[in-house]
């Protein structure tokens, strides 16, 4: 188990500043581009997915090394062992969608656990910072809720 916390720790950690640089880097580069506020928006969700599939295919990478080695846990069910059932897997608990037709056995349950809680985090985290970015604007629109801007 201990083994696992430290892992799971790494992998959290990992992603986590990722995310961070991500978000970082995307909020001052909305800042210096000239562009109409619809496509600076536009471009901060498209960096938030990508810092997202970024940590899905992290954890998926780390399923796969536990699965290979088997002593940690493992998935099964709908799995072949492959890296993409791993990445999909990692896809439906970081969105807590969790179908159920694969499933964790013994200490990796704990890594699927920490992985929801991180995603769950994360997702929110990138909401929050495209609400900001379209709340700076939201004051040029008229009581209509139409803006002078054509696009």
């Amino acid at each position: 188990m201990l083994a696992m916390l430290v892992i799971n720790t790494f992998l959290v950690a990992v992603v986590v500043t990722i995310h961070y640089v991500f978000l970082y880097r995307t909020y001052r580069l909305l800042r210096q581009v000239t562009l109409r506020y619809r496509y600076r928006v536009l471009l901060g969700v498209f960096a938030a997915l990508l810092a997202h599939l970024v940590a899905v295919w992290v954890f998926g990478i780390g399923y796969y090394l536990i699965n290979l080695n088997g002593m940690l846990g493992s998935l099964q069910g709908n799995f072949i062992g492959s890296l993409w059932d791993c990445v999909y897997f990692s896809f439906t608990t970081y969105s807590t969608v969790g179908y159920g037709d694969i499933e964790p056995i013994g200490h990796l349950r704990f890594m699927a656990g920490m992985e929801s809680l991180t995603g769950l985090v994360l997702i929110t985290w990138s909401a929050s910072m495209l609400f900001l970015e379209m709340q700076r604007y939201w004051g040029d629109l008229d009581d209509r809720g139409i803006s002078d801007d054509p696009l």
